[in-house]
């Protein structure tokens, strides 16, 4: 598989990815394989700091040369940091989506979400039904 996957994250269906960084406090991003169909990305729309968000509630648009996506909450929480960089470097989702590209941190409601979401093996077939679909 050509897209890069991370062993220590979680991953949703919808493409992205939750990283645990130890109590109830979590980071988010947008997969390799994310990134790789949208092709370049030109412009981030974060969600606002503070805001309360339910779990795959719409909470962010990403814009790429080829089409325009909604970016879904992970988990039940509140944001509580936004990556800014990302808004004036929106490229550092392609080029580095599992670090400088992550897009906002959260508070997780309940941090047992996370069992909920998927891991690295469960990701890797569900990207290769994806793509037996899309073929």
């Amino acid at each position: 598989m050509k897209w890069e996957l991370k062993s220590e994250l979680y991953y949703a269906k919808t493409h992205e990815w939750v990283k645990a960084e130890g109590g109830n406090s979590v980071v988010v991003g947008i997969t390799d394989y994310a990134q790789d169909k949208l092709g370049d990305v030109v412009f981030v729309e974060l969600p606002e700091e503070g805001q309360e968000v339910e779990k795959g509630e719409n909470i962010a648009v990403i814009e790429s040369v080829k089409a325009v996506v909604d970016f879904y909450a992970p988990v039940k929480g509140k944001v509580t940091s936004l990556n800014r960089e990302v808004e004036e470097k929106p490229e550092l989702l392609n080029e580095s989506p599992y670090a400088e590209g992550w897009i906002f941190k959260m508070e997780a409601e309940d941090p047992q979400q996370l069992k909920e979401l998927m891991d690295e093996e469960q990701y890797r077939e569900h990207l290769v039904k994806e793509e037996e679909e899309e073929n």
